[in-house]
């Protein structure tokens, strides 16, 4: 990991502790659940991106923005005023790490795990279902599926829960397969 993601992830974790502390002593952890899929729609935004990472927002644009942001998403007032210092405090970088890293938190607190999935096209909700059903009865924990789509799979799924990573994916065989080729001739 570098050195920049190295502390990202740091201040990310700190804020995301001082958040869910702050939640769950107010009994509000579901609220704050609701302000990370607000946050993370509007990560998906060029614009939000452009303002939360670029330098040239001064330390006030970037407040009054939040400001008004965080009240047109109707975010917690915990949420409000963690985004408004990370914004004074020239800290909003590490908003993506920041979302992850408090979802990450919520599931430990429930009991969950999130599996990331990536196939080579969108899965069914019954495909959804079946799998979460089988990774929970290998981890013995309720599985939260984050499903992506890598058209270059081709065929397949690559399934990422915590430290182990599952590839049953065509390209991943197929390169497979070219290696051993390399080999023999």
């Amino acid at each position: 990991m570098s050195e920049t993601a190295s502390i990202s992830t740091g201040i990310a974790q700190r804020y995301a502790t001082a958040v869910f502390d702050i939640a769950r002593e107010a009994g509000s952890v579901s609220a704050i659940e609701g302000d990370l899929d607000a946050l993370q729609g509007a990560l998906g935004n060029d614009d939000f991106r452009a303002l939360i990472a670029s330098p040239i927002y001064t330390r006030d644009e970037q407040t009054g923005a939040i400001a008004a942001l965080a009240k047109k998403m109707n975010l917690s007032p915990t949420m409000t005023n963690t985004v408004a210092l990370m914004a004074q405090k020239r800290r909003l970088f590490v908003l993506p790490q920041l979302v992850r890293t408090l979802r990450e938190t919520i599931a430990a607190d429930k009991g969950e795990i999130t599996a990331d999935v990536t196939s080579a096209k969108a899965l069914t909700k019954a495909q959804s279902d079946k799998l979460a059903k089988s990774l929970k009865a290998s981890t013995g924990k309720d599985v939260t599926l984050n499903a992506t789509v890598d058209e270059t799979l081709i065929g397949g799924l690559v399934v990422k829960v915590g430290s182990k990573m599952i590839d049953t994916s065509i390209r991943s065989k197929l390169n497979s397969l070219q290696n051993i080729m390399k080999e023999v001739g």
